[in-house]
């Protein structure tokens, strides 16, 4: 109890507000109970939010600091909205977050890559507050194995050192809790993927419990050619020895076999039939193959010292292999017969280390309070590649028919053989005055990237290159007495790269992000909620443009404005509500694309979420969400068209049994998500996914 006494005693009138909210949307009119206002007065990772209003988010401050008085947009994705939604992925459970496009290339099962106010979010994706480390993009995390999501918009290298200027996507994994439950259970859906599923948590003795999480899912998309089998297992375990010291271990095992829809030549997509093109697969069932293997071991330890100071450490190792080959398609015959293919193989075996350890303390002088953060974060990832790019043999437009194999040898083969690591050391200070809420972070990294690289068109490259940034956040919010919080804040960030601009032979700089942000929050003493609205104006230098088969072109600045407003409430007892709106104007300020828009970002974004209580055990919900019309490529080439899908949900529970039910795009939308140079991906069509779970 000592520690979240001293939360309460930090967190002041805002806890109180916090918790009134709670009990209010939890018991309507009745006394609130203590034990609900410490539990959302703390950052303990292990408690899990309920309802729709995440409280806490550490993913801004590393510390105790609510929501509501951080001085930057945050969005918080609880568990009970995953499940309410129907959410398998990544991106469908970012679907209704302001400012987030969450599956802007349509069901890819290899990757989550959202895009966060108009920048690719696939570098920016962070697993219980460390990054996952991987060149290519985030692999899918599976979202049955996590208890909440957390998005930090803008940069923050302040405290995470390299990283994307679009912000930080992170995902918390479940932890042990101090009570026992279980569950298992079974689902299938319209596209015959069937999964079964369970989630255990006992108490050993009341200074350890552990939990155990698996999921087996045969996944099959609206292209059936495309099956993914996949199966992870979660672990946690909780030891509490005594009042001060708090120790988690969390590790996961993930093997599945991801394939990626090959795509639509953009001409045939003009021509077509939309619905039958978008479950038509133009790859080679007998070549296009994946298996890959990621796996996690993690620690995070929290221990209060005698001299007030707390000493909290994570740590994470992980492994990632995967070997691929697949197909995408180049363009469409003169004839408009045929469909012209590209195949590719990749073969990866990475580690990665991250190590984060930090000292906290409250410190009073005078009337200001300050909440100091120092911290130490340590990096290294691992990476040996093989990557070729092979002639793939034409395929009937209309009527394919496989066999074609690709032509040997490869036309382009890259090995890279690369080890980068980071050393940053980093410093905050939060700052209470009155009703004044401040923060100012301060981080200095040092990045070393050593090894070779090797293509058959370059030859071999030794690589060495050192990088180091300072960078900060400053921010200043005032805390009305009625829950509204103005603030202002300017944030900075950084991200090392490796290799050359193609284009002109340079090495490449690091990337790197600039913001302002000005809003306000508001979390109302009478209900359970959370209001935000903020402008911004972020800027990206440096960013590396991927031009395919293995080439990059390095751009040089580019910009993006935009407003965001955000509702996330328990308007009563029985409804809750998610609803957000996002204006975000792009532009490429040098370059061959000088006063182009960025590509996946469209210049509007809308959402809204209703779900209620019926009674008898019965629980509906339904949403609305726009994708506004956007660019799908750098060169601005194809213009996609704005859509506006629906989603449904239902669930009935009986004792100790809970079935669902949940509509993806019920009145079945065709519509384009990506297009550029290797073809066009359609959106996923309508699906019904149902699951009954057995709890006790």
């Amino acid at each position: 109890m000592a520690l979240q006494t001293r939360i309460l005693l930090l967190a002041g009138a805002s806890a109180l507000a916090l918790s009134t909210g709670v009990a209010w949307s939890q018991q309507g009119a009745e006394p609130i109970l203590l034990d609900p206002i410490v539990l959302t007065a703390t950052a303990d990772a292990s408690v899990q939010a309920d309802g729709y209003v995440g409280r806490q988010a550490q993913v801004a401050t590393k510390s105790n600091t609510p929501v509501a008085e951080t001085q930057q947009s945050i969005s918080v994705v609880t568990s009970q909205q995953i499940d309410d939604q129907g959410a398998q992925t990544l991106g469908q459970a970012l679907n209704y977050t302001a400012g987030v496009v969450g599956q802007p290339f349509g069901a890819d099962p290899r990757f989550d890559s959202p895009t966060v106010r108009g920048f690719e979010a696939a570098g920016s994706q962070y697993v219980n507050g460390l990054r996952q480390l991987r060149d290519f993009g985030a692999p899918a995390f599976e979202v049955y194995g996590l208890q909440q999501v957390e998005v930090l918009k803008g940069p923050n290298s302040s405290l995470y050192g390299a990283g994307s200027p679009a912000g930080i996507i992170n995902q918390v994994q479940k932890r042990a809790q101090d009570f026992d439950f279980s569950e298992v259970g079974l689902g299938y859906d319209s596209n015959d993927s069937a999964q079964t599923f369970f989630d255990m948590n006992r108490v050993v003795s009341p200074t350890l419990s552990w939990r155990l999480t698996g999921i087996v899912r045969d996944s099959k998309p609206q292209i059936s050619d495309l099956t993914n089998e996949r199966g992870y297992l979660g672990a946690a375990l909780r030891y509490t020895p005594d009042d001060t010291t708090t120790v988690d271990v969390i590790a996961s095992y993930t093997k599945d076999a991801p394939i990626s829809p090959p795509g639509v030549p953009f001409d045939l997509t003009q021509t077509g039939d939309g619905k039958t093109l978008r479950d038509q697969y133009f790859g080679e069932p007998d070549f296009d193959d994946s298996d890959r293997e990621m796996a996690n071991l993690g620690v995070e330890i929290s221990h209060q010292l005698d001299n007030g100071w707390t000493l909290s450490q994570g740590f994470r190792v992980e492994r990632f292999d995967w070997t691929y080959t697949g197909h995408y398609v180049t363009g469409l015959s003169e004839d408009g017969l045929s469909v012209a293919r590209g195949a590719n193989f990749q073969d990866e075996s990475t580690t990665g280390v991250n190590l984060d350890t930090r000292l906290s303390n409250s410190i009073t002088t005078g009337a200001a309070t300050h909440d100091l953060l120092l911290g130490l974060d340590i990096r290294q990832y691992d990476a040996d590649t093989t990557t070729q790019f092979f002639y793939g043999q034409d395929i009937d437009a209309s009527d394919p028919v496989y066999g074609g194999l690709p032509t040997t040898p490869a036309w382009y083969t890259s090995t890279s053989d690369v080890t980068q690591k980071q050393i940053g050391l980093y410093v905050q200070d939060e700052v209470s005055v009155g009703n004044w809420r401040g923060s100012l972070a301060l981080r200095q990294d040092w990045t070393e990237q050593t090894g070779t690289e090797f293509s058959n068109f370059a030859g071999e490259t030794i690589v060495d290159q050192s990088d180091s940034a300072t960078t900060g956040r400053v921010g200043l919010g005032y805390v009305m007495a009625n829950g509204v919080m103005p603030y202002a804040s300017y944030s900075t960030s950084f991200d090392p790269t490796i290799g050359i601009d193609d284009t002109t032979g340079e090495t490449l700089d690091p990337t790197e992000g600039k913001q302002w942000e000005v809003g306000v929050k508001y979390q109302p003493a009478g209900f359970d909620g959370l209001f935000s609205a903020a402008v911004y104006d972020l800027t990206q230098e440096n960013l590396v443009r991927n031009l395919g088969q293995g080439q990059n072109r390095q751009v040089g600045e580019v910009r993006s404005r935009g407003l965001e407003l955000e509702a996330t409430a328990a308007l009563s007892a029985d409804w809750d509500l998610r609803a957000s709106y996002a204006y975000n104007d792009t532009e490429q300020k040098s370059g061959p694309e000088n006063g182009f828009e960025m590509p996946n970002a469209p210049r509007h974004l809308a959402s809204l979420w209703l779900d209620r209580e019926l009674g008898r055990g019965l629980r509906a919900g339904g949403g609305i969400r726009h994708i506004g019309s956007r660019k799908g490529d750098f060169a601005n080439t194809y213009d996609l068209d704005s859509v506006t899908l629906v989603d449904l949900a239902a669930s009935y529970t009986r004792d100790n049994v809970e079935a669902s039910v949940a509509l993806n795009n019920v009145t079945d939308e065709v519509y384009l998500a990506n297009c550029g140079s290797f073809g066009c991906y359609y959106g996923e069509g309508r699906s019904v996914s149902a699951k009954v779970a057995y709890t006790w």
